[in-house]
């Protein structure tokens, strides 16, 4: 009962949650800075001006993740901080940046697992269109081929985009993240369309580009389902639910945004669902969004229970009044940590790494000066172990990266929620290792051997 011998234990980060310094050394704005500066769109007015600071003082957040004894750590670089204008001129003050992070996280032995795009597309580009401009895959592309260049001498591990599902429905259908558009169905699948496209042209380039044998991938995510109980019918049944595209949530998926970069088509569920607002596409668009992948980034939080109804097809379970949520209403359900890498695995036949996985929680700091957070070690404790069955059960798992080393900002949530093993006291600064921080720490040094083995059954949701 124990993982992999070179399983990775890391944590995560994105730039604009954590960096700050939006306006320093030649940051160009991105589309989540004009999306804070919209009064009403985030909670309490906040913005990512300041974040946690990350960018003046990164050495600090290394020395965390070296002493919590991480392998590795995800984080992603901001696009407008070295392309101001999304392309042309470069800032290199922005690409030294990045180098010194590389530099300092080698340093201390952790590798360095960059993911390029985590939604913050330069202002410059949306204002000729972003994911909706014919050139777009381009664009990403060429900022790919920059990246690559500068730091692949010390960078092998690589995601092109994150969670397409939420910066393109969230972002793009719902209105309720940057750019906090709310358009037609037709031109959302259409930014889709293009962004998979750009997903394609970016593993051309790191491929073509790289100094060292690259390692590359995609962090999707989706509308994930476990089944009720162990039944053959049961368990298809939630197979079934996890590839649906359901009418109603039709952006969250995995079918739409992963059949065509892994599988090489898209989905006739999708296709039949979408009709005539499916855009037009060549066999040409398929052979780019489907390059040869390494691994499959999955960012797994919750699951919704479904069961096979009277006809076969999945039911939905009706929640119980008083179930167990996160801070962000999301259902405890540690079985997705099973059930999703083994689903996804199954279908995309490729290895899987956990690069999100965490709870969003309401921390403070006690009278006694610490942090204590023993709710996040119980959430982990029972996800991981469930983690740890997937693995045991053949499920190809290379990685798990806790999501976050550090609280941060929150999207739309601003710093209402805290994810972090680390809390952040916003107004002076100050970084303060929770009681999860120390837990995690003896997971990763026994490689996941203190987690309880009388775990390994499989529950359905926290009693």
């Amino acid at each position: 009962m124990s993982f992999p011998k070179q399983f990775t234990w890391g944590v995560a980060s994105a730039a604009y949650q954590i960096e700050g310094a939006t306006s320093a050394d030649g940051r160009g704005p991105s589309i989540w800075d004009d999306f804070c500066n919209t009064p009403g769109k985030v909670f309490d007015g906040h913005t990512g001006e300041i974040a946690c600071d990350s960018y003046n003082r990164y050495q600090e957040d290394i020395d965390l993740i070296s002493d919590l004894g991480a392998g590795g750590y995800r984080f992603s670089i901001s696009w407008s901080r070295l392309f101001p204008d999304g392309t042309g001129e470069p800032n290199e003050a922005g690409f030294a940046y990045y180098d010194k992070l590389i530099d300092g996280l080698l340093a201390k032995g952790i590798e360095p697992w960059v993911t390029l795009y985590h939604w913050d597309l330069p202002s410059a580009l949306y204002k000729q269109g972003g994911w909706l401009n014919p050139e777009s895959p381009e664009w990403f592309a060429r900022y790919t081929k920059a990246v690559v260049e500068r730091y692949s001498d010390r960078v092998t591990h690589w995601f092109t985009l994150n969670e397409p599902q939420i910066f393109l429905g969230l972002g793009m259908n719902e209105g309720t993240h940057a750019p906090g558009d709310q358009l037609s169905r037709k031109e959302v699948l259409l930014a889709t369309h293009n962004a998979l496209l750009a997903h394609g042209r970016s593993v051309q380039v790191i491929r073509e580009y790289a100094k060292k044998a690259p390692v590359v991938g995609f962090a999707p995510v989706g509308c994930l389902h476990t089944p009720a109980t162990e039944s053959a019918e049961d368990i298809e049944a939630a197979r079934q639910a996890t590839f649906g595209i359901d009418p109603k949530g039709w952006t969250y998926n995995y079918s739409w945004y992963c059949d065509p970069v892994m599988l090489g088509h898209y989905p006739e569920v999708g296709l039949e669902l979408y009709g005539k607002d499916v855009p037009n596409w060549s066999e040409r668009d398929l052979e780019i969004m489907h390059q040869p992948l390494d691994m499959f980034g999955v960012n797994i939080y919750s699951a919704g229970i479904v069961r096979a109804g009277a006809d076969g097809n999945p039911e939905l379970l009706k929640s119980e009044r008083g179930y167990p949520t996160t801070m962000f209403r999301w259902t405890i359900n540690p079985s997705s940590l099973y059930w999703g890498p083994k689903f996804l695995q199954e279908r995309y036949k490729l290895p899987v790494v956990i690069t999100e996985n965490g709870l969003a929680s309401m921390d403070w700091e006690h009278l006694d000066g610490k942090v204590h957070d023993e709710g996040r070690i119980d959430f982990l404790t029972r996800y991981l172990a469930q983690l740890r069955r997937a693995c045991n059960d053949g499920v190809d798992v290379r990685g798990y990266f806790q999501w976050s080393i550090l609280d941060n900002f929150e999207w739309a949530e601003g710093y209402a929620l805290r994810f972090g093993l680390v809390y952040m006291d916003y107004q002076q600064m100050r970084r303060i290792p929770k009681e999860s921080y120390f837990w995690y720490s003896k997971i990763i040094e026994s490689n996941g051997g203190t987690i309880p083995a009388d775990l390994a059954q499989n529950p359905v949701t926290v009693p």
